[in-house]
């Protein structure tokens, strides 16, 4: 038995299937299960979903202000002020900036850009670059993807007579900046969604600038929308659809760049926006000034484009070399047993990777986690939080506003500045915050399962149409499907055998199942188990063949397993299987404190279920063994005895043996087996232990008298039959033991194992 990692939660299983879907042409069960577990309620809806159009994206007029906003940046063109974009050093803040320069430059606009270094400068306006501005000139300030929060920085700009345009998507906080102009969806209550990305607002301000739909900047605004992980429905969903298109046929020679360093051929997908695209333009700005990235994406040069890819290629590698540096220090911090918030610290620790590294704990503590870089110059700590499903942690920092000298982000995210002095407290306001409010299941990851599906189920056609729900994204996951099969192989691949294969063929399908990181996982599944698997399908295509596969993304096994250790010699507790271990054992030996030692030849009535069970030794008796399992009910059996001298592979004497034996003996009438033993091996061919054995038999039968090795034959025995003596039926005894536990095959043994795990129903009617 395995449990699984994740909480899994099946999506609305019996959702009726209403009669509009089935007027909607060429939609199969399968199609209306998933879009109905999207909460389409409408036909219309339902087209939409399916085949987006541009034309239902809402017009940027419905913004607050954006009127305003759009005669200013007419009147300081036609006046020809100088224009600053004031972008954010992340892939979204990078793609608003290009959007919102490359609109403004179509319109001979003097303008700029400007991002600020995270290290020297940190997140959003400041108001050195404000001053700095306004000495070159600049008059009118326009940010994207950022500024919200910064109210400072917009009464700076009043009193330097520079008018401030925020456009931003990040959370309102309790104040708004005084600015010139705020076009935001969560201020503007007239504007239907309220969910687009930086980029995506940008867009909007640059499609109301030019008065026209800017298609050619769509393949920008899909970079920005995946990569900041905002809800891909609705207008997020027209944009990402109609961007992708746009990137699979760009002819902008930074984005062709980016695509050959990134090995992205034919169709772009939000996969290789999510996992390649963003992650190197985001790597610019964590490790360096992100002006570079807003480089690649303006040239027209395409031999500058490529310079400037590989070297955002090579700052990607430094940047996944300094992410696992510090995880490994940060977990070196990590109290596993805590259910706390994880709030980690270090001087010298690149801030710009820090949010990276805040996932990867979440990843495996399940817990948020809060990892700052201390300066100790400024006696500051400044860096990134990742959370967990079940607690907002943008609402809970709020809660403790006064803690921090800087604070951002949303539910799942955040970016945070305070004082040294204040990271134990909000540790532990938070950590209080969290025990208050979730149970232990609380905190597990949630994986959503779409149905289920077997590998009948499973062909070509099937995953061709759940690419129709596509782009996938938050609030639109790829589907998550489960299988119950037994695998036909399993194996460990990677160069360090950190990843699981599995395959699974009935009746002429197949199916791969492969599941990255959980390698070890390979050591819990057992011969003919029944496995649970949940993940994503794919094809996989090699030299022309497509296979399908799925995706691992946990896995659960709900029936008791064995797990043939026989004649190894050395066994290891398996550290998958923590909890109420108990080893059977011939002794009592010290063991760690969570195992529990069972003897033999210990009284059992107050035994309790154990999740393992390792049996170290054979029993002298089955039923010792037998009512030992009865008793525990073990989920997972580690069969791992080893014997030294087997009795079962020994020639067993026969009854001719024994017979031709005592006629000797009686003939003799005694025999000294240190003098005669060599003659009757002779003889006979038998072995030193079975003349010993036979002599013991007839010592306890009381056919013999045995002194210092001389047999003295009784000249009137009664009569008596070999199974009466001890001897002679603990060997055979030890014989079935041994055929039974130990040379039986392995369906034979888990057998054995089931029919001891059996209760009689009046016992369990009575235990229950």
């Amino acid at each position: 038995m395995l449990q699984s990692n994740a909480k899994w939660i099946y999506k609305n299983k019996d959702i009726p299937f209403d009669d509009w879907m089935d007027e909607i042409e060429n939609i199969t069960p399968l199609t209306k299960q998933l879009l109905a577990q999207r909460g389409i309620e409408t036909k219309e809806d339902a087209i939409r979903f399916l085949s987006p159009k541009l034309e239902d994206l809402y017009d940027p007029e419905n913004f607050y202000s954006i009127d305003k906003a759009r005669e200013r940046v007419y009147k300081a063109i036609e006046q020809q002020e100088k224009i600053l974009v004031y972008g954010d050093y992340d892939a979204d803040g990078v793609s608003s900036t290009t959007v919102l320069v490359k609109a403004l430059e179509e319109l001979n606009a003097n303008c700029s850009y400007y991002i600020p270094n995270r290290f020297t400068e940190g997140y959003g306006p400041n108001e050195n670059a404000f001053t700095e501005a306004y000495k070159n000139g600049f008059t009118l300030i326009i940010t994207v993807d950022t500024g919200i929060a910064a109210v400072h920085e917009a009464e700076i700009a009043k009193q330097l007579g520079i008018d401030l345009i925020i456009t931003d998507h990040h959370e309102p906080q309790e104040e708004l900046p005084d600015a010139f102009s705020i076009l935001h969806p969560k201020c503007s209550s007239s504007y239907p969604f309220k969910d687009l990305a930086g980029v995506g607002v940008a867009f909007k301000f640059a499609q109301s600038l030019l008065g026209y739909f800017p298609k050619h900047l769509l393949e920008f605004v899909a970079i920005g929308t995946i990569a900041d992980l905002v809800p891909l429905v609705e207008e997020n969903r027209i944009l990402a659809y109609f961007g992708l298109q746009a990137l699979s046929q760009s002819k902008n020679p930074g984005i062709q760049a980016l695509k050959k360093v990134c090995k992205i051929e034919g169709n772009v997908t939000e996969e290789d926006v999510g996992f390649s695209i963003g992650p190197r333009i985001n790597a610019v700005g964590r490790l360096q000034d992100a002006t570079l990235a807003v480089e690649l994406l303006m040239t027209d040069d395409m031999y500058l484009a490529e310079d400037i890819a590989e070297e955002i290629e090579q700052i990607n590698e430094q940047r996944k070399k300094i992410v696992n540096e510090i995880v490994e220090e940060a977990e070196k911090s990590v109290d596993p047993l805590s259910s706390g918030v994880i709030v980690v610290a270090k001087e010298g620790w690149n801030e710009g990777v820090l949010g990276i590294v805040a996932s990867k704990l979440v990843r495996k503590y399940d817990r948020p986690a809060i990892v700052l870089t201390i300066k100790s110059d400024t006696n500051e700590a400044k860096g990134s939080a990742r959370s967990i499903p079940a607690f907002d942690l943008f609402q809970h920092c709020m809660k403790v506003r006064e803690l921090f000298i800087n604070f951002g982000g949303h539910a799942q995210a955040a970016g945070m500045t305070l004082p040294i002095e204040n990271v134990k407290t909000l540790e532990n306001k938070l950590s209080e915050f969290i025990h208050q409010e979730l149970t232990e299941e609380d905190f597990k990851q949630e994986i959503e399962i779409s149905g289920k599906l077997s590998l009948h189920d499973i062909h070509l056609d099937l995953v061709k149409e759940i690419t129709k729900l596509a782009p996938f994204g938050m609030n639109n996951p790829k589907p998550v499907f489960q299988i119950d099969e037994i695998p036909t192989e399993k194996r460990q691949i990677g160069a360090g055998k950190n990843h699981l294969k599995v395959l699974f063929k009935k009746d002429n399908i197949q199916l791969d199942g492969i599941g990255f990181g959980i390698g070890e996982l390979y050591h819990y599944i057992t011969p003919k188990t029944p496995i649970k698997i949940v993940g994503e399908l794919g094809i996989n295509e090699w030299n022309g063949l497509k296979k399908i596969q799925m995706m691992i993304q946990d896995m659960r096994i709900d029936d008791w397993q064995l797990f043939d250790r026989r004649g190894m010699k050395h066994v290891q507790y398996t550290p998958y299987h923590k909890k109420r271990v108990a080893v059977v054992q011939n002794e009592v030996s010290a063991q760690e404190t969570a195992i529990t030692s069972i003897p033999y030849n210990a009284y059992h009535e107050n035994l309790h279920e154990v999740d393992v069970l390792y049996i170290r030794d054979l029993p002298n008796e089955l039923n010792h063994l037998k009512e030992i399992i009865k008793k525990t009910q073990p989920k997972n059996i580690y069969a791992c005895y080893l014997i030294e001298d087997s009795a079962y592979l020994k020639s067993f004497p026969s009854r001719e043996d024994f017979a031709w034996y005592y006629t000797l003996l009686r003939k003799k009438k005694t025999l000294n087996l240190t003098h005669e033993l060599k003659p009757i091996i002779n003889a006979k061919g038998w072995s030193k232990d079975r003349i010993i054995f036979m002599s013991k038999v007839f010592s306890e039968l009381d056919f013999v008298k045995i002194t210092d090795g001389v047999l003295y034959c009784n000249p009137n025995p009664e009569k008596n039959d070999l199974n009466n003596s001890a001897t002679y039926q603990k060997q055979l005894r030890q014989m079935e033991i041994e055929k039974t536990l130990y040379y039986s095959n392995y369906d034979e043994l888990r057998a054995w194992f089931s029919n001891c795990m059996k209760r009689p129903k009046e016992e369990m009617a009575h235990g229950l």
